[in-house]
């Protein structure tokens, strides 16, 4: 029971500390090589099935013996990644890292 108040008052505590504003210097935008991603993302090219199974038709789901590197292939590697800007989590990288 302590301990379950223990926790309630550190989280309160935490909680009603304000945070810190962080200010950070626009960086100039650098040489971006971009890598298209395929159209339509990473989906089926083709539908999984070419009509809807028929009520009682039994439907058997086999594993597919392909390894994921081999069904879902990596992107080619870019010459550098730049820091994300807002909003943007494609093709860039985190800040402090």
């Amino acid at each position: 029971m302590k301990l379950i108040a223990i926790a309630a008052a550190s989280f309160v505590a935490f909680a009603a500390t304000p945070a810190m504003a962080q200010t950070v210097a626009p960086t100039p935008p650098d040489e971006v090589q971009t890598v298209d991603d395929p159209k339509g993302g990473y989906q089926p090219t083709q539908p999984l099935f070419s009509a809807p199974p028929q009520p009682g038709q039994t439907v058997i789901f086999v594993p597919s013996t392909r390894t994921p590197t081999e069904a879902y292939p990596p992107p080619p590697p870019q010459r550098s990644y730049p820091i994300c800007k807002r909003n943007q989590f494609d093709n860039c990288r985190q800040r402090g890292g």
